[in-house]
């Protein structure tokens, strides 16, 4: 399960079982829904009413449980826990990190309903009279609804759980991890390979639906500025393009392709954005944003739940009712649980170092900020529009969702260059979503040594392709509408998945609080540094004082590693076994040598204690005062969670047996209290987390 498996190549392995299991089923379906076309329409449609009908209050249900879930986590004790070991550092600045989440998370979806929704609900909403002020300040709420914050609690609920178990157990990135606290290692079976192949098959699925929206739009883009027509041969050939740009994107990797093509992105889109604020009626702009901000805050509670039952058995709204639940709510929540494991792998793939509580408001407020702003002013500009007498461009927008957005364009200064500003943004748009897909897919079937190594090049080309082919043969059947359909029949397995997810992370949390617990609740364990055992006498303050200033280089600590650390650990490991506990010394083979004290505690979760060079920037008062080296090392305590933060050198080995001891105790209590709190423990990976 994790780097430390010597039968994992340095670069993985393929994960044969997930990958054919899953790559099997999605190419005979996109032959069947190629060559059957008719067949595959008739199945396809008959799912999605079957479940509409069986799920649908489900998916409300579960939608909110999932954004309870996430709010009660980060609000919690459990906010400050990192994802990753305790000395983790995030890995990208705010703005790219935000940049590569929005890109990944959204992308071309919004250019495709951020008129035709808004559109739509103004002219057929669900309830209440089309074409009125009540419609109109409905309208774009029911927008926001859709695009809020539910949809990103999914994307924040799997991000969070993969993170954590990755980056602070070194299980691998995929969604088995998540179910460890619960399964223990028969994750490594058929559970594990069951659900890593549903997350599969629902993120396929997710990201052709986005992708065959995207490529209906970019068609039309071409046919606004080039009078290409729109046909399927053309939307196979930007298949063909957009699938070899991913693939460029993705071999290049997260930092050089995705995240440089993400921010690209989002200055584009800010771009567009405030040329429509300023060439429209600004002043109205603006006031209805303040005003959809209060309406969706005022009512989000009561929309979240609102699952329509009473419209939906009174005969003259049942089918009208049951067709907008179809098409909008319950399309669009199975959407984004069918996207949850791949966004959340990606968003884990770029948030380690980032605490939980840092994790869950940026993913909640940062997108949905630009979002905000994105469809208030596209969707408010657009229904103005057809207040103002364009009763024939709401027909259009509202029948043919991928010419809204131009038609609205069109009416401002400047077409030539915001259309084609728009189908660029598009294109980039598709290639963030196919790329971060194809690298998502190929981590998902693969065993990897360790969760910052990505899958092999050939697999995350091969996804690349599979995209597209299905991307394709779901616009054979019968365009956007059974793209729809399939992503809330594939969404469904995977939101029971999500519920077990929620189980195994809060199993595993409470262990921590355990953990944390039991430091408060033990003897204290610092007086060791405060002591000299050796002579029964506390340290002389003047040989105190020496060790706080002391800048170790490489070869001093490599030193006491040797003659101090080590004989420390020889002498407890020899004396507990000879107490018949099982215990070993583990030395590191990196250049930078570690010792590891492993006691093996049975079925219960081991006690690694280990000790780390760590190497940091000589601060300038001690280049003055003492030393001209640019850095120095400190010899710190790494424990399952990562670095204790605190420097052994000067100890002398009763010290450091004395230390050893302490957070031997301390684990014994946590084991104590995790025994004795209710309900069946955790089961946490033995393996520790090493330092990067």
């Amino acid at each position: 399960m994790t780097h430390h498996d010597s039968d994992i190549p340095a670069k993985g392995r393929l994960n044969t079982a997930v990958f054919f299991g899953s790559a099997v089923c999605i190419v005979l379906f996109a032959f069947w829904a190629m060559f059957f076309t008719d067949s595959a329409n008739t199945v396809i449609f008959a799912m999605l009413g079957w479940i509409a009908d069986t799920f649908g209050w489900y998916y409300f249900l579960a939608g909110t449980l999932y954004l309870a879930f996430v709010v009660f986590i980060a609000c919690s004790r459990f906010g400050s826990i990192r994802l990753g070991p305790k000395h983790s550092k995030p890995e990208f600045s705010l703005m790219s990190w935000a940049s590569m989440l929005f890109a990944a998370g959204i992308g071309i979806d919004l250019l495709f309903f951020c008129v035709a929704e808004p559109v739509t609900q103004f002219l057929a909403p669900p309830t209440g009279t089309p074409e009125t002020m009540a419609a109109a300040r409905q309208a774009t709420v029911w927008s926001l609804f859709h695009y809020g914050i539910t949809g990103w609690a999914m994307y924040a609920l799997m991000g969070m759980v993969l993170a954590y178990f990755s980056f602070r157990y070194n299980l691998p990135l995929t969604i088995r991890s998540a179910l460890y606290p619960i399964f223990g290692k028969r994750v490594e079976g058929a559970i594990g390979h069951t659900v890593d192949i549903a997350a599969v098959l629902g993120t396929v699925f997710g990201i052709a639906t986005s992708l065959g929206i995207g490529v209906v739009q970019l068609n039309y883009g071409l046919t606004f500025l080039f009078d290409i027509p729109s046909s399927l041969v053309v939307q196979g050939g930007l298949i063909v393009l957009s699938i070899v740009l991913a693939t460029i994107s993705v071999v290049a990797g997260v930092d050089k392709g995705i995240r440089r093509i993400s921010e690209f992105n989002v200055l584009l889109a800010l771009a567009l954005l405030l040329f429509v604020l300023v060439e429209g009626k600004t002043l109205f702009l603006l006031n209805a944003l303040v005003l959809n901000i209060g309406d969706y805050l005022s009512q989000f509670m009561s929309m979240t739940m609102d699952t329509m039952a009473f419209q939906q058995v009174m005969p003259e709204t049942a089918q009208q009712t049951s067709d907008w639940l179809n098409a909008w709510t319950l399309f669009f929540w199975a959407w984004w649980v069918a996207w949850a494991p791949f966004v959340g792998l990606f968003l884990a793939r770029i948030s380690r170092g980032r605490t939980i509580r840092e994790f869950v408001v940026g993913t909640l407020t940062i997108p949905f900020i630009f979002t905000l702003l994105w469809m208030s002013i596209f969707g408010n500009s657009a229904i103005e529009m057809i207040l103002s007498g364009n009763a024939d461009f709401g027909v259009l927008a509202m029948n043919n969702p991928e010419q809204g957005f131009y038609a609205l364009l069109s009416q401002y200064p400047a077409i030539t260059w915001t259309a084609s500003l728009a189908t660029l943004l598009g294109m980039l748009f598709y290639v963030t979503s196919a790329d971060s897909g194809a690298l998502v897919l190929g981590n998902f079937t693969s065993i990897l040594p360790d969760p910052h190594t990505d899958a092999p090049t050939w697999l995350r080309v091969f996804w690349s392709i599979v995209i597209g082919l299905l991307t394709f043969a779901l616009l054979l059947t019968n365009g956007v509408s059974a793209l729809q359909s399939m992503v809330v029949v594939m969404g469904l397995p995977f939101s029971f998945v999500m519920f077990f997810v929620i189980a195994g992370l809060w199993k595993s949390l409470r262990m921590e609080g355990f953990r944390e617990d039991s430091r408060m609740g033990s003897l204290a364990g610092h007086l060791s540094s405060r002591s000299d055992s050796a002579h029964g006498a506390h340290l002389d303050w003047r040989k105190r004082l020496g060790r706080a200033m002391n800048f170790s280089t490489l070869s001093q600590v490599s030193t006491f590693q040797n003659e101090v650390c080590r004989p420390a650990m020889d002498e407890v490991c020899k004396e507990l076994s000879d107490q018949g506990v099982p215990a070993e010394i583990i030395e590191g083979d990196e250049k930078v040598p570690h010792l590891a004290l492993n006691v093996v505690l049975d079925d219960e979760q081991n006690f690694t204690y280990q000790t780390w060079p760590r190497q940091f920037e000589t601060p300038e008062f001690a280049r003055r005062a003492k030393t001209e080296q640019a850095n120095y090392y400190r010899m710190e305590v790494y424990l399952q969670e990562g670095s204790q933060g605190y420097d052994l050198m000067g100890y002398s080995k009763e010290q450091v047996i004395d230390d050893i001891l302490d957070q031997y105790e301390r684990h014994l209590h946590f084991l104590h209290m995790s025994r004795d709190a209710p309900g069946t423990p955790a089961t946490l990976p033995d393996d520790p987390e090493l330092p990067a």
